[in-house]
């Protein structure tokens, strides 16, 4: 009954609203209820999500009468009450407990940071006015070196972030790719995150989460294609 309580106010290609998507379904609540928003027509400050959330931001997230608001939070949330339904997303065992920690904030801080911030900011908000190349070169590399890392992570633990299961160092991690691929990010000279990846599309919560209207429409914004 508990996926019947849940309402989700989402928008397609959110990296943040993916997060707490495949949270969702890693636990069991496919059939939760749900309102995809419109970006482009600023539906997330309609007064229907302000009175959930004053930044006018999703995902906004309610289970019952309980509201929660930012993706890591609802995250957190789900896999903190729900301890034993669907995946074990953050394991008991104190050293695997702790790689999970680590990999799902360093995905939140760097990767926000590097490609998200720095990279694209700096593409998107240049592309009309001259861009510096000896800049755009210096966040090229800094991205490179960044994905290089995470290369190497996946070296070590195999299959997913933090080992043979797929944890919620995946969920915080995997949209950022995903994201990074619309955009036209080839994997080819990062072996181990193009294995990654292929392995995590074929998952069923990353199947039903897929966004929408990139099943439909090819990206016309490809920023990162040829840069890496």
């Amino acid at each position: 009954m508990a996926a019947e309580e849940m309402f989700l106010y989402w928008g397609s290609g959110s990296v943040p609203c993916w997060k707490a998507m495949l949270a969702l379904e890693e636990k069991g609540f496919s059939g939760y209820k749900n309102k995809m928003i419109s970006f482009e027509k600023k539906e997330e400050k309609s007064p229907e999500i302000l009175k959930l959330n004053p930044r006018g931001q999703v995902p906004a997230f309610t289970h019952g009468t309980i509201v929660v608001n930012e993706s890591s939070a609802i995250c957190e949330y789900l896999e903190s009450t729900f301890k034993d339904k669907g995946t074990q997303l953050i394991p008991t065992d104190p050293n695997e407990r702790a790689l999970v920690l680590q990999r799902m904030y360093e995905a939140d801080a760097n990767l926000m940071q590097k490609m998200l911030l720095d990279f694209l900011y700096y593409y998107f908000y240049t592309e009309n006015l001259v861009m510096d190349p000896a800049t755009f070169s210096k966040k090229t590399e800094s991205l490179k070196e960044e994905l290089d890392r995470w290369d190497g992570y996946l070296g070590q633990t195999g299959a997913f972030l933090a080992g043979s299961n797929f944890t919620m160092a995946d969920i915080y991690f995997f949209p950022f790719i995903g994201f990074g691929v619309r955009l036209g990010l080839s994997l080819d000279k990062f072996p181990n995150l193009k294995a990654y990846y292929e392995r995590a599309c074929a998952r069923p919560s990353v199947k039903a989460t897929w966004p929408p209207d990139w099943k439909e429409n090819k990206s016309s914004m490809t920023p990162l294609a040829g840069h890496l």
